[in-house]
C-alpha cells in the first residue's frame, strides 16, 4: 500500500513540476508555423521607405498599407518560377483577405503587366509595376522572386527568396492566424 501511495505522490509531483516549468503539451491555440521557404526575420526592422505605381501610373507607398498585414512579392514577366507561382499568389489572396497581397512587376521596359497577368490567371493581383527596380535595392533582393512579409507596424518579419506554394493548406493556414 505504502508503494502505490509513493507512486502516485511521484506522479503528481512530477505533473506539478512539468505545469510550473512548462514542460509538457504545447499550448492549445499555438499558431501555425511559418511556412516554407518562408524564413522569419530576426530581429525585425522596419520596411524600407519605398513606393511603386499602379497600370495607370499613380504612385503607391508602402507605408500606405501601415496597419495591415503585407505580403509584397517581387516578380518579372521573364522569370518562369515568378511567372508559376503567380497563379498560387492569387489563391491565397483570395482565401485570406486579412493579408494585402502585393504583386510587383520589376520588369523594366515597357510591358503589358495587366495583359500578362490576365493572361496566367492571376488578374485579381493587380498590375503593380517598379521599373527602376528601386524595391529589389531596398530590400536586398539579388534573384526572383522574393517576397516579404511585412507587419501591420510596417516591420519585416519574413522573407523567402524563390517560388513558394503560396496556396498550399499549411500556407493558407499561416496567414489566416495573423488576423
Amino acid at each position: 500500500m505504502n508503494r502505490k501511495i509513493r507512486n502516485t505522490s511521484l506522479v503528481v509531483t512530477m505533473l506539478a513540476l512539468m505545469v510550473l516549468y512548462g514542460i509538457g503539451a504545447p499550448p492549445v491555440h499555438a499558431a501555425p508555423a511559418m511556412p516554407k521557404p518562408m524564413a522569419a526575420q530576426k530581429p525585425a526592422k522596419a520596411a524600407p521607405a519605398v513606393s511603386f505605381t499602379d497600370a495607370s501610373g499613380a504612385r503607391h507607398t508602402l507605408a500606405s498599407y501601415k496597419g495591415h498585414y503585407v505580403l509584397l512579392n517581387m516578380w518579372a514577366t521573364w522569370c518562369a518560377p515568378c511567372v508559376a507561382e503567380l497563379p498560387a499568389l492569387t489563391r491565397l489572396k483570395a482565401a485570406v483577405p486579412n493579408v494585402t497581397v502585393l504583386a510587383v512587376d520589376m520588369d523594366r521596359g515597357q510591358v503589358d503587366a495587366a495583359g500578362f497577368l490576365k493572361s496566367h490567371n492571376a488578374a485579381v493581383l493587380g498590375s503593380l509595376r517598379d521599373t527602376d527596380i528601386t524595391l529589389m535595392r531596398s530590400f536586398g533582393a539579388f534573384g526572383l522572386p522574393t517576397t516579404v512579409l511585412i507587419d501591420p507596424k510596417g516591420n519585416v518579419v519574413g522573407r523567402a527568396e524563390g517560388p513558394a506554394t503560396w496556396d498550399a493548406p499549411d500556407t493558407i493556414a499561416y496567414f489566416k492566424s495573423l488576423s
